[in-house]
């Protein structure tokens, strides 16, 4: 895919989002790239922090930043209305704004008023390509890891970052497949799936990986879950065309039902969700196979964490590991997603 043209570095903006489950977009881009991140800023009354430091959009653009990125996405991925006078401070500061929601930014009649009034740009980078393919469904070369998960917002772009970066540690030719709003401003580039006309998510996906050199390896970004309520047609359509040689489960050790949901949804045993993503991946790859478990471990202590992820392991007879905390855990991890 195509790079896209992103002024950094960026000002973070939290808007009143106070969850930090929804502020994924922000916590990545500190996380992955925080040589790109001047500050945060959040509205008055918001308490969220992600201990940046704290700048309105007149102080980081005195400190250099070139764009206020939108980095919260609560549920439905629409711009409020509350947060349109804060875009427009970012604008008259000499900023562009950068969004990820579904919402476009130009579609807001006062912030295009004001960024044509301040020679400013609005950038989406929801926004897939117009000449997008149906799926062909033909094998093509290359190698290709998927992570797919039992639930959103539980560590599927994290595993794929995580991944490329041990990849190429280990000397290997990998890149890292942006599939939603936060991985393609981390790698400055990618496809928004989730953006896609349904019938075109399949070619979508084909066209994120084309063809590679046989040892070539492709870590792409999973979406959604195949047992989602809401979001499981970008899953199926992401596992289709992407057809991943190697699966990673990624899952949290606390949940037990789908996030926002609540009890009334609560997660099949994760023996279900293995079988169902084999089940389709090994319609367009037969040898697909999965290679272990991501446990998002982050709301437990060290210890706790240790007991999960080898009762987890051992239930499934998998590896599995926290890439964030790393260790011989993810080492053998890794080593089971190459061993081909």
């Amino acid at each position: 895919m195509s790079a896209l043209d992103l002024p950094r570095p960026y000002l973070l903006f939290l808007a009143d989002v106070d969850d930090p489950r929804y502020a994924k977009t922000a916590q990545g881009l500190r996380d992955w790239v925080p040589e790109q991140c001047i500050g945060e800023w959040a509205l008055p009354g918001n308490e969220l922090r992600l201990g940046l430091v704290e700048l309105d959009p007149a102080a980081a653009k005195a400190r250099g930043a070139r764009a206020l990125v939108v980095g919260v996405a609560p549920v439905g991925g629409q711009i409020q209305s509350g947060w349109v006078p804060g875009l427009i401070e970012a604008l008259e500061a000499g900023l562009d704004v950068i969004s990820g929601m579904h919402t476009p930014l130009s579609g807001i009649a006062e912030l295009a008023a004001a960024a044509e009034r301040c020679g400013r740009r609005l950038i989406d980078v929801r926004v897939p390509p117009s000449d997008l393919p149906v799926a062909s469904g033909q094998p093509r070369s290359g190698k290709r890891l998927l992570t797919v998960g039992t639930d959103c917002a539980l560590g599927k772009k994290y595993t794929a970052l995580a991944l490329t970066r041990a990849f190429r540690a280990r000397g290997l030719d990998a890149d890292f497949r942006a599939t939603g709003q936060t991985g393609i401003l981390i790698a400055g580039g990618g496809l928004p799936v989730d953006a896609v006309k349904a019938d075109f998510l399949a070619g979508a996906a084909e066209r994120l990986s084309p063809a590679a050199d046989p040892d070539h390896w492709d870590v792409i970004e999973g979406q959604g879950a195949l047992v989602h309520p809401g979001y499981a047609a970008v899953s199926l359509g992401l596992l289709q065309g992407s057809q991943p040689d190697v699966l990673v489960l990624c899952h949290a050790a606390d949940r037990t039902w789908v996030s926002g949901y609540g009890p009334a949804f609560p997660l099949p045993p994760i023996e279900e969700v293995i079988e169902l993503n084999l089940v389709h991946a090994r319609l367009r790859k037969p040898g697909a196979r999965m290679a272990g478990i991501s446990l998002n471990t982050s709301g437990l202590d060290d210890a706790r964490a240790e007991q999960a992820m080898d009762r987890l392991g051992a239930r499934l007879g998998l590896p599995c590991a926290d890439p964030v905390r790393g260790g011989e855990r993810f080492e053998t991890l890794i080593t089971a997603c190459l061993d081909c």
